[in-house]
């Protein structure tokens, strides 16, 4: 009502209403409308629903008059369409640069003056899927630009590459295996041997090697070359394994690739995956039916969350807080910050081979929300197209509206027994007073895994040897 009259107001200061006119609209009783027809909204959620419950309950889904209770939260489906819509169409209009493809406009024209077929979908598409974690409850879901001109739903039924959101599974099995983040390796030109073919030798997305670096750091910052290297040392089985516990269902081939996430993969799927990581190690199964009734009420079925416990709380965390670096001073940090969305989360970019798929898996501590991007025919998007540019940025301004309607998310709390320790980054050692304050950094650890020396580089006498000082 005070929005409503604020713009009666300023019609009045304008000249476009009479005192008298704008009086007797404020004067108007407002009520709630009765209007329920959300046709067009929530298309791919609906559907997914429905294909669940034909499953179970077949015929009698048509016929018996059945009420179905479904996760769906209509304000947060609706900032999710609206944000991936957005976004699609800025990037087509140019704001990141030269779009080389049919836009969507475009193609709804042609199609208009009988030059297309409808379905073929030859224009930049999308999806969303948001997701408790404590629950399990997918909040909203979109699976395409257009569920008439398309209705294949890319959040349930598209195989893509992960491309970079793929890597934190190789972290945490690195993780598992006892290997700590401060661990310092070099970001360097690697060339793997392949059966019968040249050897592959992986890029990073710049063409750049940066040199030594913490493990934390290659994961925050997406070295390629880095993950390779890790993923070879740890193995590509217990990837593979690490992959497979984390609730991806496809065929993950033992291959080298797979560590930079060459693997094809369900996005919600991988929504799912990320609960583990926002939820202490515990990974929950995505639910979109609460329950089914029949007329009168009785339940037929109702929905149980169910969890697996995947990471123990000490790996959880600190695979927590190096994906929270992603956002505080990685990938992912300008974009989260342009969106304006300020409250703790983690996440991590992806973006695949010549930019043909581009993504963010982010979450805070109640919501996992995961946004993909591509053309159905995988196709180069765009020049220099990665999710931290233009993936986050739709993701962080949708995070922001839902946070406006909603209560902020609580801040994670540290599993009792984790150690935290002043680690130099640049070499991995406790650090000293003499450390460069820039390379100084708070990391956690699991007991046993933290560095016993001191730095001995930077010491009061200088280098020392490589003995270090007594823990």
């Amino acid at each position: 009502m005070a929005r409503r009259n604020l713009v009666i107001n300023l019609l009045r200061d304008a000249g476009k209403l009479s005192p008298a006119s704008a009086e007797a609209w404020k004067a108007y009783p407002i009520s709630l409308s009765s209007h329920s027809d959300y046709s067009g909204v929530a298309d791919y959620f609906v559907e997914y629903v429905r294909q669940q419950l034909d499953a179970r309950f077949g015929a009698d889904l048509y016929r018996s008059g059945l009420r179905v209770f479904t996760t769906l939260d209509l304000d947060m489906q609706l900032l999710a369409e609206r944000s991936l819509s957005t976004q699609l169409e800025a990037i087509e209009a140019g704001q990141y640069g030269r779009f080389p493809h049919t836009s969507f406009r475009d193609y709804l024209r042609s199609r208009q003056d009988g030059d297309m077929v409808p379905g073929m979908s030859p224009y930049l598409q999308g999806a969303v899927v948001i997701m408790e974690p404590k629950t399990g409850y997918v909040r909203a879901l979109v699976g395409g630009r257009d569920f008439e001109d398309s209705k294949f739903n890319r959040a349930s039924q598209a195989l893509r590459q992960a491309g970079s959101t793929f890597k934190p599974f190789v972290y945490s099995a690195a993780v598992r295996a006892g290997y700590p983040l401060s661990e310092i390796v070099v970001d360097e030109p690697i060339s793997v041997p392949v059966l019968e073919q040249p050897n592959w030798e992986p890029q990073n997305y710049d063409n750049l090697f940066e040199g030594r670096m913490s493990l934390r750091r290659a994961l925050y910052r997406s070295r390629n070359t880095v993950a390779v290297s890790l993923g070879l040392r740890v193995g590509e089985e217990a990837v593979v394994g690490e992959a497979a516990a984390f609730g991806l269902t496809t065929r993950i081939p033992p291959y080298p690739a797979i560590h930079i996430g060459a693997a094809d993969v369900y996005i919600l799927e991988m929504v799912a995956a990320y609960t583990a990581f926002a939820n202490g190690g515990t990974r929950t199964l995505p639910l979109v039916i609460l329950r089914v009734e029949d007329r009168a009420g009785n339940i037929l079925w109702q929905a149980q969350p169910e969890q697996v416990r995947v990471l123990t709380s000490e790996q959880a965390w600190v695979m927590l807080d190096v994906l929270r670096d992603v956002v505080r001073r990685g990938t992912a940090a300008s974009a989260i910050a342009a969106g304006g969305f300020g409250y703790p989360s983690g996440g991590k970019t992806g973006t695949t081979n010549d930019g043909k798929d581009v993504w963010y898996l982010g979450f805070t501590s109640d919501l996992v929300a995961g946004m993909w991007m591509g053309f159905d025919n995988p196709t180069k998007i765009m020049g220099n197209a990665t999710g931290g540019r233009l993936v986050a940025p739709a993701w962080a301004a949708m995070m922001r509206d839902i946070y406006a309607r909603r209560r902020p998310p609580p801040d994670w709390v540290a599993p009792p027994g984790i150690l935290l320790e002043q680690i130099d980054e640049s070499t991995g050692f406790r650090a000293t007073p003499f450390c460069p304050l820039s390379d100084v950094i708070l990391q956690y650890f699991i007991p046993g895994t933290e560095p016993q020396l001191f730095c001995p580089i930077h010491s009061r006498g200088g280098l020392i040897g490589g003995t270090g000082l007594p823990h």
